[in-house]
């Protein structure tokens, strides 16, 4: 569900308001097209984004993270304060 390398990077891009595959794609580096959209089929399985697709020339498909994906959001920036706070702890300790 939450394994593998690319998953919490896909959620953090699309938690952070990227929608489109290009723009999800940029934000996260060395990842190929292939594995992202792999990723993003895998997301839409496990209900954690929904794919909305709008009838354009051409069309355009968007991605968006669902409620439930959204808690792991948080669980994510509580996971970046914890390390920042923890930075903090070991520089007073090197200084």
């Amino acid at each position: 569900f939450i394994g593998g390398k690319w998953r919490i990077p896909v959620i953090n891009s699309l938690c952070n308001g990227n929608r489109r595959f290009r723009d999800i794609e940029k934000s996260i580096p060395d990842i190929t097209r292939r594995m992202l959209s792999k990723e993003l089929k895998d997301m839409e399985l496990n209900k954690l984004l929904k794919r909305n697709v709008y009838p354009e020339i051409p069309v355009l498909i968007e991605y968006e993270p669902t409620e439930y994906c959204r808690t792991f959001g948080r669980i994510i920036q509580e996971m970046i304060r914890w390390g920042e706070e923890h930075e903090k702890v070991i520089k007073n300790r090197q200084g």
